[in-house]
Formats: structure tokens, sequence, C-alpha cells
């Protein structure tokens, strides 16, 4: 548990710190040797799918990477899940990043089924509604999106952060600081 919680603690500002790689290896070896618990490796499909936004060439490996360590969270877990959806939706939205002319028809509506899901497990789940917030924010006008649409995603995200309460100490809470960030770019 201590050891989860260091690394969990280091999850809030891993774009920020770029350790996604170092992190995602850290909470796989945690999955490996604690084999009932779901936790480690959702944190290590978090962690690696991160990176697929940073890393300009290797997209659909990592995100296939991702979909490994994820699929073993679920497997694990026994059903479906509010925040494993998040994640399937960050790998749909890598997938898609690689080409969106073409991936665009596939990839963008599995995300978007993604955070539906989501938010029908789980309707007090901020971060599908963050993820929203994101998409809407890096849409352009004609296409539905834009800064201002996206403002009122990231105030419902806020609230739904405001009253969050993880089940557990070890279950996902990251998202705030982005939230912050977005609404300050709002000022």
């Amino acid at each position: 548990v201590g050891t989860m919680k260091t690394n969990i603690a280091k999850v809030e500002n891993i774009m920020r710190d770029q350790n996604g790689a170092e992190l995602a290896n850290t909470f796989g070896r945690i999955g490996d040797a604690e084999k009932n618990q779901w936790l480690p490796y959702y944190y290590a499909a978090y962690c690696t799918i991160v990176q697929a936004y940073t890393d300009g060439t290797r997209k659909d490996e990592i995100a296939d990477k991702a979909t490994e360590l994820l699929d073993k969270a679920e497997s694990i877990l026994g059903k479906k899940n509010s925040e494993i959806e998040v994640v399937r939706s960050m790998i749909a939205n890598a997938h898609m990043m690689v080409d969106p002319q073409s991936r665009y028809m596939t990839y963008g509506p599995a995300s978007a089924e993604h955070l539906s899901t989501a938010k029908t497990l789980d309707p007090t789940n901020p971060r599908p509604v963050l993820l929203e917030a994101e998409g809407k924010f890096h849409t352009p006008e004609q296409y539905g999106g834009g800064k201002e649409i996206a403002k009122e995603y990231f105030d419902k995200a806020n609230e739904l952060f405001e009253k969050f309460q993880p089940e557990t100490e070890l279950s996902p809470s990251w998202g705030k600081g982005e939230v912050v960030y977005f609404l300050s770019q709002y000022k």
C-alpha cells in the first residue's frame, strides 16, 4: 500500500514531470506481484497512455501496450468500471491522433462511447467530463468545439471534483490539476 500511495501521488504531475514510462514500469511490477489487484495495472495503463500524448512517433505502439495493461486490470476486476472506460477513451484518442483525417470515423465514436459508459457507470466521476472538456477545447468551432463551449464542461468537471470522493485511498483521483490549469485560461 505504501509503494502504491507514493507512486499514485506522482500521477497528478505526470505530464509536467514526463515520468510516465518510469511510473508505468513501477505499477506494472506491483501488478505482477499483487496478482489479484486491478489498480496497479490500471495505473500502469494510465501512465502508459499519457506518454502517447507527448510521443510523436509511437502512439499506436503505446496505445496497444496500454490496452494490454488495461485488459489485465479489467480481467482482475471482473467487470466494466468507470475509471477503466476513461482510460479506454484516452487510448482511442491516441490511436486517432496518429492520423486524425482517416481515423476519426473509427476512433472518435469509440472514444465518445467509452466516456458515455464511464459516466453511466459512475455519474459522480469527474474524469469523463474532464476528457470531454479537453476534447471540446481542442476541437475547432466549426466542428462543434472551441474554447467557449469547453468552459461549460470544465466548470462541470470542477464541480464534480469538488464533491468527488475516491472509493479507497488508492482509487483514481487524478485530473483536478488539469481542470484548474484549463480554467485559468479563461481569466
